[in-house]
């Protein structure tokens, strides 16, 4: 696979605002998007801190005209994912079926040699459409009714009373579907479902897919949004949320690597990148944020959680943090660099304690002693933990760090694990050439990237 694959193009919606520039500036400010949630009444639950986008957003700005009526028929998480890939084709200066919005111009690839890769989660039913249904199945003591639900014989008919096309934009793969339809991508396609690590790992399809000679060009990255009732609500019952009320201050909440964190913050969001066969992009003269020189990819049995109650047990040569070991190793022997050579580490650092010690197990693994020279660049106490989203996100921090050869700030009001740099920190100028990125899901997935200054 001789095929070099660059980052040309960064599209980024998170609680931090709509574009790579107010990623990168919220993070350098050291400025978390956290807050009160106002998607739904969180007063009922433990956790009432998210981060969510900013009120003004609306994928019908980043549509083509003809194309907003299929809004109505997207799930949030598309809605970002589309919004993403717009910013993303923007960024990179490429002109697509979508960018050209039925104007004159000539795409600059062929649709058959342009991919998408976007991770997703399991897309939230949202509770005003779901329920207004569910009322017209109710017996006369007020009671849910599956008979009066149903269209068997007898049956009432109830479910009949969801929106036209509901299944259609719940289905996991309608993110890359819409981005491939408005941009005209007719290439290799596809939707990984690997929760935390999704996006991540469709980072490393995209570059495999031009490495491979199918395409030139792909959209690649994830989003997600569970800021939402039955996103909270599944993730309270894991007990992987941090109980806070809407006054706390999220990077007192949010603590990395602290060993005595309670839990995360769920946020809403995703990054999309524009992957490009290098060539290609330097004889169209496209910016070079960075070069993606290596990827690997490992499972692992996740740790034996209490709250899920797994009865899954280590194997006998099983070790804490093997699956994130196993990437990282793949990703630097792909990118032929030993771990001496990276700079910085951009890491899931999710605020769970179980995950957390997973990580720095498979890191300290990998790096030895050298972990504690080597800064962490930590998104969740920005953000939220975005999910699905994550990785994208992981991605432009990681790409921007090299592009603007600086570390940006990091906050945190915990004590981060001896030895490890992820306690609070100011932005500050860094010769950073080797950036590794980590992303590990609750099931034992997990992803690794080596991004390569240009």
């Amino acid at each position: 696979m001789s095929r070099r694959v660059v980052i040309t193009g960064i599209g980024v919606v998170s609680p931090l605002g709509v574009g790579r520039g107010a990623l990168w500036e919220g993070l350098c400010a050291g400025r978390s998007g956290i807050t009160k949630p106002t998607l739904f009444d969180a007063s009922g639950f433990a956790t009432q801190l998210a981060g969510e986008l900013p009120a003004e957003f609306s994928a019908k700005d980043f549509v083509p005209k003809h194309y907003r009526k299929a809004v109505k028929v997207m799930a949030r998480d598309s809605e970002i994912a589309v919004a993403a890939a717009k910013l993303a084709a923007e960024d990179a200066g490429i002109a697509t079926r979508g960018t050209l919005d039925g104007g004159a111009g000539t795409p600059t690839y062929p649709s058959d040699r342009m991919g998408c890769q976007i991770g997703a989660g399991l897309i939230n039913a949202e509770t005003d459409e779901l329920t207004s249904a569910l009322a017209t199945s109710t017996n006369e003591a007020g009671e849910f009714d599956y008979r009066k639900w149903g269209t068997a014989e007898g049956g009432g008919g109830g479910m009949n009373n969801l929106q036209p096309l509901w299944m259609l934009k719940y289905l996991p793969n309608m993110l890359a579907c819409h981005v491939t339809i408005i941009h005209g991508c007719e290439g290799p396609s596809n939707t990984i479902t690997c929760a935390e690590a999704s996006g991540l790992l469709c980072v490393g399809e995209g570059m495999r897919v031009i490495q491979r000679d199918a395409a030139d060009i792909t959209f690649a990255g994830g989003c997600e949004s569970k800021v939402n009732l039955m996103g909270t609500l599944r993730w309270t019952l894991l007990s992987r949320l941090a109980p806070c009320t809407d006054t706390d201050a999220p990077e007192s909440v949010v603590r990395p690597y602290d060993p005595g964190a309670a839990g995360t913050l769920l946020g809403e969001g995703g990054g999309i990148v524009v992957l490009e066969e290098r060539e290609k992009a330097l004889e169209r003269g496209a910016t070079i944020y960075a070069e993606v020189a290596g990827f690997g990819a490992a499972h692992s049995p996740p740790p034996a959680y209490a709250a899920i109650k797994t009865t899954q047990q280590r194997g006998a040569d099983d070790r804490p943090g093997d699956g994130v070991r196993f990437a990282v190793e793949a990703a630097l022997a792909d990118a032929g660099i030993d771990p001496g050579e990276i700079d910085a580490i951009v890491p899931s650092g999710a605020g769970i304690r179980e995950d957390d010690s997973e990580e720095v197990s498979g890191l300290r693994a990998v790096f030895g002693d050298r972990l504690d020279e080597v800064p962490l660049i930590t998104l969740t106490p920005f953000v939220g933990q975005t999910v699905a989203g994550h990785g994208g996100i992981q991605m432009a921090a990681g790409a921007l760090a090299i592009k603007n050869q600086k570390l940006p700030a990091r906050i945190h009001k915990g004590t981060p694990a001896s030895g490890l740099q992820a306690g609070e920190s100011s932005e500050r100028e860094a010769g950073l050439r080797y950036v590794l990125v980590v992303s590990s899901a609750l099931g034992g997935q997990n992803a690794a990237a080596v991004l390569r200054r240009s």
